[in-house]
């Protein structure tokens, strides 16, 4: 693009964005805020109090501590914001949701807002759609965008990236396997201790367990008691801790019941040359390349007998399809078309 830009980013408010953070749309926020504000635009984010972020934070608020305060965080969130753009009309060319929630609210925006979809179809209210004349949408891979087909105007798909160099490159593998996400039943930890054991290897199950009571339980029934010797569990691993994890597993094992829209864990283990196992779920055989850069199951019979050949995978192979697909450059380049395109269209319109 010719000119600066000025983008305010709307991150999710339940908790502060840092590179600790445990979730994909946190990571995938903070790697192109830092692309673009390298590439001379002048980024904001908007986010919880004690984010840390390239550019400028908007604090929006203190992270909730539960559940049962997510509603009123939203809100205060996105009022907040709201407040902000009243007040400064002027600051931003464009708002870039990150967050799922704050493009409902477009139509009171003063600057045009293009809203990224990083959730499954079924995680949002068809009313959430409403037409807004600055509103715009954008999906992280081909097959969440099959699934909003005819339900939201999306402008096409961009899959997320990683800043690869922080990954380093590593050939020897320990002999463990990992896990590594946030701790849900969806996620499914537990099916990837099942595969383990079935197979023979030790895991190291790494992650962060929000503070949701149904998160908690979950991790207290089904995960604690499997907690051994050859079952190990790092509590919110700090960002350097993850990538160690990453770089020596044998295998990196994603086990998530739910239709993924991507998975930047399997993008940054490939990084590292560590070959990823996964259930055929959403966008993860699009990111994995069957037999290539791993393998592509549908149940943890299979994720087990996987286990047993991954050292046919190459890691060079797996490093390879990430510099040609999945680097946070060329997210950054397509997003800044993207936005090159929305700005056009608000010109039109208010012509």
């Amino acid at each position: 693009m010719n000119h600066r830009l000025s983008i305010l980013y709307v991150a999710y408010p339940l908790l502060a964005v840092t590179d600790e953070s445990a979730g994909g749309a946190e990571q995938m926020l903070l790697a192109l805020e830092r692309e673009m504000s390298r590439a001379g635009h002048r980024t904001t984010v908007a986010a919880a109090d004690g984010s840390r972020v390239c550019g400028r934070l908007l604090a929006t608020g203190a992270p909730a501590v539960g559940l049962d305060q997510y509603e009123a965080r939203e809100r205060e969130h996105n009022a907040r914001i709201l407040s902000y753009l009243r007040e400064h009309p002027r600051e931003f060319d464009l708002v870039h949701d990150e967050s799922g929630s704050f493009f409902r609210l477009a139509d009171e925006s003063p600057v045009p807002v293009l809203g990224t979809l990083h959730l499954p179809r079924s995680f949002y209210r068809e009313e959430w759609f409403k037409p807004a004349s600055n509103l715009h949408l954008n999906c992280v891979s081909h097959s969440q965008a099959r699934a909003f087909d005819g339900s939201a105007d999306t402008l096409g798909v961009i899959p997320n990236g990683i800043a690869v160099e922080q990954f380093p490159f590593t050939r020897d593998k320990d002999d463990y396997v990992l896990w590594l996400g946030r701790i849900c039943e969806e996620k499914a930890p537990h099916l990837a201790i099942a595969a383990a054991q079935h197979a023979g290897f030790s895991i190291v199950l790494a992650g962060q367990i929000y503070p949701f009571s149904y998160h908690q339980n979950y991790f207290e029934r089904e995960i604690r008691p499997q907690l051994n010797g050859r079952v190990r569990f790092v509590d919110t691993p700090l960002a350097l801790q993850k990538i160690e994890l990453l770089r020596h597993a044998r295998a990196l094992l994603v086990t998530s019941t739910v239709e993924e829209t991507s998975s930047l864990v399997a993008i940054e283990a490939m990084a590292c040359g560590t070959p990823v196992i996964a259930f055929r779920r959403g966008a993860l055989p699009e990111i994995v390349a069957d037999s290539k850069t791993g393998l592509i199951v549908d149940t943890i019979e299979e994720m087990a007998e996987a286990l047993g050949h991954v050292q046919c995978i190459l890691p060079d192979i797996c490093r390879a399809r990430v510099g040609k697909h999945f680097t946070a450059s060329r997210m950054a380049r397509e997003y800044e078309e993207l936005y090159r395109r929305v700005l056009l269209s608000a010109k039109q319109w208010a012509a």
